[in-house]
C-alpha cells in the first residue's frame, strides 16, 4: 500500500516592501512522504519570494499557487498563472537536472530555481554550463545554515509572516523568525 501525503495548512501574510506587495495567501500543502520538512520550508520561502508577481506580472488578475511539488514531476512548485491559463512564472527548489528545467522554460514566461543542500555548490558547478542559454531562468541559492534554520517553523499548522526587504526575506510565526537571503547565481 502507498503511503499516503501529509496534509499541513498555513496562513502567510506576505509584506514585500521592495515591491510594495502585502497580501495574505492561505495554502494546503499536500507533502509527499519522501519530501523532507526542509524542502517543503524552502517552497514556502519561494512562495513568499515570488509572491509579488502576482501583482507585478499580472496586474493581481491571476493565480498563485503551490504545485503538486515532488507528487507530479510535470509541475512546478509553486506557479503563477494568468486567467487565461498562461504560465506566467514557474518555481522550482533543490537541485534539478537541466532537462525539466529547459522544459520549464519552453512552457512559462519565467522560470526561478531556488537550489539549497548541502551539496548545491558542487550541483551547480556541474550543470551551470547546461543551463546558460535559458534565458528565462533565475537561480538563486538558499544557503544550508538558512534552510535548516526553517525547520523549527515546520507545523501541520502554520501562522507565518513573510517580509521581504532588500532582497533578504525574514520568515516567522510570532515567537521566533529566520532571515533567509538568496544568492543569486544565474
Amino acid at each position: 500500500m502507498a503511503l499516503k501525503s501529509t496534509v499541513f495548512k498555513a496562513d502567510i501574510q506576505v509584506a514585500d516592501i521592495d515591491h510594495g506587495y502585502y497580501a495574505d495567501h492561505t495554502l494546503t500543502l499536500a507533502r509527499h512522504p519522501s519530501e523532507t520538512d526542509e524542502r517543503m520550508m524552502v517552497r514556502l520561502c519561494a512562495l513568499a519570494l515570488q509572491a509579488h508577481t502576482l501583482q507585478t506580472v499580472c496586474g493581481g488578475d491571476g493565480t498563485l499557487a503551490l504545485g503538486a511539488g515532488l507528487s507530479d514531476p510535470d509541475e512546478p512548485d509553486v506557479w503563477l498563472r494568468d486567467y487565461t491559463g498562461r504560465v506566467r512564472l514557474w518555481v522550482e527548489v533543490g537541485q534539478p537536472d537541466d532537462k525539466p528545467l529547459m522544459k520549464a522554460c519552453s512552457r512559462a514566461d519565467a522560470v526561478v530555481l531556488y537550489a539549497y543542500g548541502m551539496a548545491a555548490e558542487v550541483w551547480w558547478r556541474g550543470i551551470a554550463g547546461k543551463l546558460e542559454r535559458a534565458q528565462r531562468l533565475s537561480v538563486y541559492r538558499i544557503g544550508h545554515d538558512q534552510a535548516q534554520a526553517l525547520l523549527p517553523l515546520a507545523q501541520r499548522s502554520m501562522r507565518l509572516q513573510a517580509t521581504v526587504q532588500e532582497g533578504v526575506l525574514l520568515l516567522g510565526d510570532g515567537s521566533m523568525s529566520v532571515s533567509v537571503e538568496p544568492l543569486r547565481w544565474k
